[in-house]
């Protein structure tokens, strides 16, 4: 861990007093690389020196933000995991809520890709009108530019290179060479600023999306936001972090549902919140006193563990608790039905038969060691009694289902038997070796907690480097920008020279630009025609050391009055010899090249033939 330095440690407490950004929760070795980054920007080499620079330069602020919040992210990163999300997790969510609201929250959503991206996945899976109605997008971060971005969801080519081209048609318009994320669907998606380490969490959440954050924040910080997140998700609540995220530190607040891609689900670490699955009574009985002992033996039917139903004499379902609606797939729309229309009366058991035999003999019937098997992994055990119930002249009146899970006791049972039969054949091995496998327990309990340090390091070290990578790509964003920039700046001076050229070219009289030491700048093509010189050969060299048949004084006198004055000077003629030798006389006008308010910085010589 790098030393504390108590100069970085003042310029943290200063832009926490000062702007309100707590950045002491920041993983100090790369928030210190991106601080110094910003100052070798303004030439300052000290955290104090830069202190002082951000109390005189306010504009700072802004840059060091930018600098520090790197805000790189884009749509669908990592693909399988967004397939899994669009294929499985939604699709999930969706069937536990079949009307109610969906509700999802992208913490750290930067310039909005992944908040787009997740409202896009959903989009896919209900028709339009329903999505706008169902379906609220809160997506938040610390940075206010990023922000703005996002609510404009308005992007640049580059930057929606990993939306399919299937639904880039369908979710963006293009007008002029940017992308458009769609109006109707894009006020679904709420932006505000939100910090996770200060500010409350939003809370009811279904999908929770908060991918390569947690990774800038050390493991303090990230024990207290991951506790935040957790308090956010509804108890069914899925949350998708980034790649280098794994919480294998953090067991009691979520489990995994795919370590590989990244999704967790709620662990509960207090009581659930009770779901209503009550029967036909009006509400405002509750406000009765003397409904007081009926009211408290629903309470606790309905809270019960085991999972409970109750018939009434006609075969119709009276009453479903909580533990049945989710172990049996049973919901408060079954209250009312034929329990024999359910697919609970014949499987995982018959069940009919003895509710009739409860009825007739008014005892309880047991059916034991009944196996109910919901899936390749998923595999149950019960033990089912039926209760008949009765009024006090012992009529009957309905009857109790209770199913008894017995899953863990019958694989307890199976184990123990099978245990028993190794014991017996191998005691004596077993008795041998004892002290060996003690002295091995030992040595592995020391290599589990060397190998969970290093994985710990590993970690760490896996998201420092994925915080550099994100480092790398926004520096490559700058340089593609740069690199934009100067291509056009390129192509404007090749046009500004090839328009000059061609106007050169069309000049008939010889045109020669000289600076004020008389070397030449400009040589058109006339010129070389009557002086037999090429513009390589005469552009850079001093007018006078050229091989001409010009009157070397007369063009020395002419050049430097005109620089003197800064005046043009009237047509003059001269003799001169052209290339081949001949004598001519020249009709030369002579002006000065203006150069704001320094005077002249050259001379223009218009060179015609007289005859």
């Amino acid at each position: 861990m790098q030393a504390e330095q108590p100069s970085f440690e003042r310029l943290l407490q200063y832009l926490k007093e000062s702007r309100g950004f707590d950045f002491t929760g920041y993983k100090r070795t790369s928030l210190i690389r991106r601080v110094q980054h910003q100052m070798s920007q303004v030439g300052v080499a000290e955290f104090d020196d830069y202190l002082d620079y951000l109390q005189v330069h306010p504009d700072e602020f802004t840059a060091l933000f930018n600098t520090i919040l790197i805000n790189v992210t884009g749509f669908f990163r990592d693909p399988d995991a967004w397939q899994q999300l669009r294929e499985e997790v939604i699709p999930n969510i969706l069937r536990r809520k079949p009307a109610e609201p969906i509700r999802v929250w992208s913490a750290g959503c930067a310039s909005g890709q992944e908040a787009y991206g997740v409202a896009m996945c959903i989009s896919e899976l209900m028709e339009p009108d329903e999505f706008r109605d169902r379906v609220k997008i809160y997506a938040t971060d610390v940075d206010e530019e990023g922000l703005l971005q996002a609510r404009a969801a308005t992007y640049q080519e580059r930057e929606i290179r990993g939306v399919p081209p299937d639904l880039l048609g369908k979710y963006f318009d293009q007008p002029g060479q940017r992308y458009v994320f769609r109006k109707d669907l894009r006020r679904t998606v709420i932006f505000g600023r939100n910090d996770l380490v200060q500010d409350a969490p939003i809370s009811r959440i279904d999908l929770l999306v908060c991918r390569n954050t947690l990774m800038y924040f050390n493991a303090e910080t990230q024990t207290r936001v991951l506790g935040r997140l957790h308090f956010a998700l509804n108890p069914d609540g899925v949350l998708f972090l980034g790649k280098a995220e794994m919480l294998l530190s953090h067991p009691k607040l979520f489990q995994p549902i795919d370590l590989k891609r990244r999704f967790f689900r709620k662990a509960s670490i207090a009581a659930r919140e009770r779901g209503l699955l009550l029967g036909t009574q009006p509400p405002n009985h509750l406000a009765d006193p003397a409904s007081g002992l009926d009211r408290l033996r629903e309470e606790a039917l309905l809270a019960s563990p085991l999972a409970q139903l109750v018939l009434n004499q006609a075969g119709v379902i009276a009453m479903i608790n909580q533990r049945a609606s989710a172990l049996l797939n049973l919901s408060e729309r079954d209250i009312g039905r034929p329990f024999q229309d359910l697919e609970v009366s014949y499987r995982p058991v018959e069940l009919r038969s003895s509710i009739e035999q409860a009825h007739r003999d008014r005892q309880p019937v047991w059916i034991r060691d009944v196996e109910w098997n919901r899936g390749l992994s998923d595999r149950l055990a019960f033990d089912i009694q039926l209760l008949p119930l009765l009024e006090s002249p012992g009529d009957p009146i309905g009857v109790l289902i209770s199913f008894h899970d017995v899953t863990r006791y019958r694989q307890l049972q199976d184990e123990l038997e099978n245990t028993n039969r190794q014991l017996e054949s191998a005691y004596e091995e077993l008795q041998s070796t004892n002290e060996e496998l003690e002295t091995t327990n030992e040595e592995l309990q020391s290599t589990v907690e060397e190998l969970e340090t290093t994985n710990e390091e590993l970690q760490s070290t896996n998201e420092e480097l994925e915080t550099m990578n994100e480092e790398l790509q926004s520096m490559n964003d700058e340089l593609h920008s740069t690199n934009d920039e100067l291509r056009e700046r390129t192509d404007e001076i090749a046009r500004l020279n090839q328009f000059m050229q061609s106007i050169l070219t069309s000049v008939r009289a010889g045109v020669i630009v000289v600076d004020r030491d008389m070397r030449v700048q400009v040589w058109n093509r006339t010129s070389e025609e009557l002086w037999g010189l090429r513009q390589e050969e005469a552009v850079g060299e001093h007018l006078l050391n050229l091989d001409t048949g010009l009157p070397a004084d007369e063009v020395k006198s002419l050049v430097r009055k005109v620089l003197a004055d800064g005046e043009s000077l009237d047509e003059l003629t001269l003799r001169a010899v052209n290339r081949r030798g001949r004598a001519i006389e020249l009709r030369v006008d002579a002006d000065p090249l203006r150069n704001g308010t320094d005077g002249s910085s050259g001379v223009l010589l218009l060179m015609d033939v007289v005859g």
